[in-house]
């Protein structure tokens, strides 16, 4: 794993852990002010917006986390899918004769290796895209080679046989790289930043008729908080942090090491 690639989630969770202790620190001296000139009315009508924030905050936060573990299921899924994809097409090529066989034996093995290398290279975009566009060539290949092969009299009757297992597997490539754009609209994180910061000014501001500082509070507060989003947005790039679907892509190494 490379460390690099777990920064960006990570100093995303810092910052807003580091937001919201300054902006608890700011509610607090703000509730000072208000309750020395207004003892009385400094917390009038505070506890049905602190509710209904705090609520949304939650329901939010649910809500995106629920929706980043069941996308981290489904890729992981998809990787044992493509695996079923690939070993049932790969046995189909038996019935097909030789040298097709064993022509094609050598391409599915380079093919695999390619799907491999897509994933390993993440999170260098580039080259994930230029080993998605060898995967493209190598499965016009391996599909032209193929399809010769059951139009010829040896290989006649055997294209319903071949040909839908290649067309799975092709399809399984083109579902697993859609599946790993699906995230929430962005829009959503800038809400869950913006309510914990929102949340935290609050807390503060009802902190504020403590003579000290409750540090336990603010700093559990924040840092809980912040871990949540950190691991909601481990889930929601599983390539990149410390939650990983690699353990997953031990079926297709399995299934590689078959190929001899």
């Amino acid at each position: 794993m490379k460390f690099g690639a777990t920064l960006p989630s990570f100093l995303l969770a810092s910052g807003l852990c580091l937001g919201m202790l300054l902006l608890l620190e700011a509610g607090r001296r703000l509730g000072k002010r208000r309750l020395a000139s207004d003892p009385e009315g400094a917390r009038a009508g505070l506890g049905a917006v602190e509710g209904s924030l705090f609520g949304l905050l939650g329901l939010l936060i649910a809500f995106t986390f629920g929706g980043a573990a069941t996308r981290f299921d489904i890729r992981r899924d998809l990787i044992v899918q493509e695996a079923n994809a690939i070993s049932t097409a790969w046995a189909r090529l038996d019935m097909l004769p030789d040298p097709t066989r064993t022509k094609l034996h050598d391409l599915f093995r380079r093919y695999l290796d390619s799907r491999l290398e897509t994933y390993r290279l993440v999170p260098d975009i580039e080259a994930t895209r230029r080993e998605l566009a060898r995967t493209g060539d190598m499965q016009k290949e391996i599909w032209s080679i193929a399809s010769a092969a059951c139009r010829t009299e040896e290989g006649r009757g055997m294209a319903m046989v071949v040909l839908p297992p290649l067309n799975e597997m092709f399809d399984i490539v083109t579902t697993r790289t859609r599946a790993s754009y699906h995230h929430p609209p962005k829009i959503i994180f800038g809400m869950l930043f913006l309510l914990s910061f929102g949340c935290s000014m609050l807390a503060g501001y009802g902190m504020a008729a403590g003579r000290e500082r409750s540090w336990g509070h603010m700093v559990g507060f924040a840092v809980i908080t912040a871990v949540a989003v950190y691991v909601i947005l481990d889930l929601e790039y599983p390539r990149l942090g410390l939650i990983r679907v690699d353990a997953a892509d031990q079926a297709l190494i399995e299934l590689r090491e078959t190929m001899k």
